[in-house]
């Protein structure tokens, strides 16, 4: 085998900073669908120098490489590109040595960030001076997950000083692992969807030949998604037209249910969102009951609500606990409730009285105050600890047995 051995990427930011280093593991992409991870870490980003390293890409005909690089202001993107034929012994290898001189380069970490227990396949040799696991799903029920995920989260919890959740029934699950277990539900950026609130807004060019009543969704579509109810609930009102964005992911999308009044249109920038939740009269949230669905606390939830939109769910448990209970989501699980929840919505968008309810219960839930919160729990350790800095050590002078040489990073 040859020896494994790193150089530095062009890519990578050397340069100095006074801010301390988070340096955060992910599942999830930086520039796949911008949700809780974008949201905190970029509110981060002021008072650190953010570091988010992402699972391998396989690309065939390379060598073990890091792909760095600045996605905005204080946050650097890194991803571990590996050739296709590594054993998983040598992926997790090659992870571990390319995380190992990255380190090196990025300067004394003060904050680790965990978004997945996989990630400690390849990083629990390091000691961190604060570590926070902010567990934002049940990843071991969702489709795929590895076998290893529960007794890797197990470790997670030992090694972590604070667990923050993505919703409060998450929060239920897990605050029996960790003494020190906070709930933090989907928050919202609400001046960047109230714009949506203009129905007069000009609409999208995939959206004007579609007529109204529109009944949208805005997320990815995989597992999570209960297409017999899409099917069932469009052919019951034909004259209704369902609109789905988002990306679709670990399932096949010839399952897809189709039909003249179902719209697939595909994934869409956060940026864009506004100007399609504005030709939305009613949002829908046709999320299945299983396992991976039990703990979620759906993101769009109060965008839905920020954008003006009344908003029809099936009983995910976190809606009815935050949102149906207080009468701004309609919880509606078979075919017949769900046409009569939307008929009894369809109307309501941007309603004066639904509004004030709206912006009343959206003013506590900014992502800035949730980070803030964050911040001020992990402040209160860090005071404690202000002698202790990661200063990661020169790993990577040993030869390790590899398929590949590691040519950059």
């Amino acid at each position: 085998m040859p020896t494994l051995s790193v150089a530095p990427s062009s890519d990578l930011d050397t340069s100095k900073s006074t801010k301390p280093v988070l340096f955060c593991f992910s599942h999830l992409r930086w520039s796949f669908v911008y949700q809780r991870p974008q949201h905190l870490l970029s509110r981060a980003a002021q008072q650190y120098t953010v570091h988010f390293f992402e699972e391998p890409i396989f690309e065939t005909g390379v060598s073990p490489h890091l792909q760095s690089s600045v996605v905005s202001k204080g946050v650097q993107v890194h991803v571990p590109i590996l050739p296709p034929d590594l054993r998983e012994a040598e992926i997790i290898e090659a992870q571990k040595k390319l995380l190992d001189r990255c380190l090196t380069l990025v300067g004394p970490v003060t904050l680790a960030w965990y978004y997945t227990p996989m990630a400690l396949k390849f990083s629990a040799h390091l000691d961190f001076p604060v570590c926070v696991y902010d567990c934002m799903d049940e990843l071991s029920a969702f489709a795929g997950a590895p076998r290893e995920m529960r007794q890797l989260e197990k470790s997670l919890f030992a090694k972590c000083d604070f667990v923050f959740t993505g919703g409060n029934a998450l929060y239920d699950s897990k605050r029996r692992f960790h003494d020190q277990v906070s709930a933090f539900p989907s928050s919202v950026d609400v001046s960047h969807f109230t714009p949506a609130r203009n129905r007069s807004m000009t609409a999208p060019e995939d959206m004007k030949s579609i007529p109204h009543p529109r009944i949208g969704y805005v997320g990815v579509i995989d597992e999570r998604i209960d297409l017999q109810l899409i099917k069932d609930t469009a052919a019951a009102k034909p004259n209704w037209n369902f609109c789905m964005i988002g990306p679709v992911a670990k399932i096949d999308p010839a399952s897809l249910p189709q039909g003249p009044n179902i719209h697939w249109l595909g994934i869409r920038s956060y940026a864009e969102l506004p100007a399609y939740l504005s030709q939305f009269d009613v949002a829908w949230m046709p999320f299945a009951l299983n396992e991976s669905t039990r703990y979620i606390s759906p993101t769009k939830t109060p965008e839905f609500l920020a954008a003006g939109l009344p908003v029809v769910s099936t009983p995910v448990p976190d809606v009815v606990r935050s949102w149906g209970s207080i009468g701004l989501t309609s919880i509606a699980s078979s075919v017949s409730e769900t046409v009569a929840a939307i008929a009894r919505n369809i109307g309501r968008a941007c309603d004066a009285k639904f509004i004030g309810r709206v912006d009343v219960e959206l003013a506590s839930l900014s992502w800035d105050d949730t980070w803030l919160r964050m911040s001020s729990i992990i402040g209160r350790k860090m005071k404690t600890r202000t002698a202790s800095v990661f200063k990661p050590r020169e790993l990577v002078s040993a030869p390790v047995s590899q398929a590949a040489v590691v040519s950059d990073v």
